[in-house]
């Protein structure tokens, strides 16, 4: 399948991520990233920017149902699990509209747990009814492809990194399962944003704990490819599916100021 955009470690795909999975090899993936659809869009109303907005993001993000929302996770996830390597890893986020589906779905597919992260958004917003509590963070969960392999967690970047963006992580101690990391900078929008786009930091933090240079990270709903973008800061390779071509456009304007800006010579 011909990429819609190609750089030298840096691959955007659009179409439909069963159908793109589907034409990569077997198990020549390291690392899954998934920011699938919280199926949200009901006609309600969340605060940005100190606005009430409608949280419907697209058609993409509409339920259909418990049953048919399920089958959709536990059939992107059995096509992830084709294309990893039996050590390789993969990280789902979602609220709690959506992450108990994935997790079940994981574990159904034989999936090994390894973490779940809470994701504490010290700056989320507030909610407009005062009738239940603020949602102030994400699950991320982490789970291996092979119970029996052996997955790569960077241990020591981890205790002894510099993660001055979180106040909960104190200096020389191990990372623990609680992040606290701010919503997108304001630069990391500028060329536009996607209704559920990730921090750089959140997205660098989980691709030095999981990867190493040169290996494949992959993300079947990349949306504006913030994983691209730490994965090609960081010397990784990405591939990166989504079918709104108006987010791939976004995701190639990112990657390439970083390329100009940074002058980064990319490798193959």
């Amino acid at each position: 399948m011909k990429p819609y955009f190609h750089i030298p470690r840096f691959r955007l795909y659009l179409g439909n991520s069963l159908e793109v999975l589907a034409s990569l090899p077997e198990e020549s993936v390291d690392m899954v990233f998934a920011d699938p659809p919280y199926n949200l869009s009901n006609g309600g109303f969340s605060v940005q920017s100190g606005k009430m907005v409608s949280v419907n993001k697209g058609k993409w993000d509409v339920s259909k149902g418990f049953e048919e929302d399920y089958k959709f996770h536990l059939t992107w996830l059995e096509a992830c699990r084709r294309v990893l390597k039996p050590g390789g890893t993969i990280w789902v986020s979602g609220t709690y509209h959506s992450i108990y589906q994935c997790g079940h779905a994981l574990q159904a597919l034989n999936y090994h747990m390894l973490n779940d992260i809470s994701w504490f958004k010290p700056n989320a917003s507030p909610n407009l009814s005062c009738r239940f509590f603020t949602a102030s963070h994400e699950t991320i969960l982490w789970a291996r492809k092979d119970k029996k392999a052996k997955h790569t967690f960077n241990y020591d970047a981890m205790k002894n990194g510099d993660w001055a963006e979180d106040s909960l992580k104190k200096p020389n101690l191990q990372m623990r399962s609680v992040w606290a990391i701010g919503t997108p900078k304001p630069d990391e929008k500028k060329f536009g944003k996607h209704p559920t786009q990730k921090p750089v930091d959140l997205l660098r933090r989980i691709v030095l704990a999981a990867t190493n240079k040169d290996d494949v990270i992959l993300d079947p709903f990349s949306g504006s490819a913030t994983t691209g973008i730490a994965a090609y800061l960081h010397g990784r390779k990405y591939i990166g599916i989504d079918q709104e071509e108006g987010y791939h456009k976004l995701a190639v304007k990112r990657v390439q100021e970083i390329k100009a800006h940074f002058g980064i010579r990319s490798r193959n």
